[in-house]
């Protein structure tokens, strides 16, 4: 049995621990709700520049981008976001399972697919595991602006426009609530099936279509990256304070345990002294 001492230094450090993951998860609860007001905020924009591009593409007739057609497919790439530090529940875990699956199933070789990571949980994930890391960004602000993420975004695209990849997929923790994640695949180029998900209006168009066409698309699928990151950091910074309230109450149970140990060890040790100061009271009489 754990002495006295050893008892109530568990019981110390337990509680400092459980005032860290308290802290925490305050910290994070504040987060989550700056992160998810910046997800929802986006929505309406996403609507519309897809709204307003879903039109151009199929309102007009002998234009072409590339952004628009399949081709046969050489080379994937895999867009994966996750979180630059841990303490986050299965948030990365989930995600980075679901893309490490897919890619074995899909792929036999390593010249067939490359990865995009975006947090330095995925980016360490997939380059200890061998698999080819294209480009990579870490560090990103908990609510990360779209200058943070421009330059990778566009390169990322410049790749599919030149051939590099000829199909990009998304992948990350889609927000529900907070104690609800969905990981979620999107296909983001090339942009086969905007059409399904767009409600088609009337537009008159300046330049031709085949100019705005030009420059919208780029930004659409930029767009595409930069809400679904927001979308992700809502869903990090609601698994994080998940994850460290389950912490705190666990380490209050744990300090209800430990506490009702070291009264029954007290009482133990106080009954063996009265005995042993009896004892030696009969002993000299």
């Amino acid at each position: 049995m754990a002495s006295l001492r050893d008892i109530k230094t568990r019981i110390t450090s337990t509680k400092k621990t459980s005032q860290i993951t308290k802290a925490m998860e305050m910290v994070s609860a504040s987060k989550l709700n700056r992160a998810e007001n910046n997800a929802k905020s986006f929505v309406p924009y996403m609507e519309k520049i897809q709204e307003v591009v879903a039109s151009i593409a199929l309102g007009s007739t002998g234009v072409s981008n590339p952004m628009l057609m399949s081709r046969p497919v050489k080379k994937t790439g895999y867009i994966v976001i996750t979180s630059d530090r841990g303490l986050a529940g299965a948030y990365n875990s989930n995600v980075l399972r679901s893309v490490y699956q897919k890619i074995q199933e899909r792929h036999s070789s390593t010249e067939e697919y490359a990865v995009i990571a975006l947090g330095r949980i995925g980016r360490d994930f997939f380059l200890k595991r061998g698999i080819p890391v294209n480009s990579h960004i870490v560090g990103l602000a908990d609510q990360p602006s779209f200058t943070e993420i421009k330059d990778i975004a566009s390169q990322t695209i410049e790749s599919f426009v030149d051939g590099t990849f000829d199909e990009l997929y998304l992948y990350y923790n889609h927000f529900i609530s907070v104690i609800q994640h969905e990981v979620t695949e999107k296909k983001l180029l090339p942009l086969t099936d905007i059409a399904a998900e767009s409600k088609l209006s009337s537009y008159e168009f300046e330049p031709s279509q085949e100019d705005i066409l030009e420059v919208l698309l780029p930004q659409y699928a930029e767009s595409l990256i930069y809400g679904a990151l927001l979308d992700g950091k809502a869903a990090e910074h609601a698994a994080r304070m998940t994850a460290m309230k389950n912490a705190t109450d666990n380490a209050n149970e744990l300090i209800k345990g430990l506490t009702l140990s070291f009264n029954r060890a007290r009482q133990a040790a106080i009954t063996q002294e009265i005995t042993e100061i009896v004892a030696g009271a009969s002993a000299l009489e």
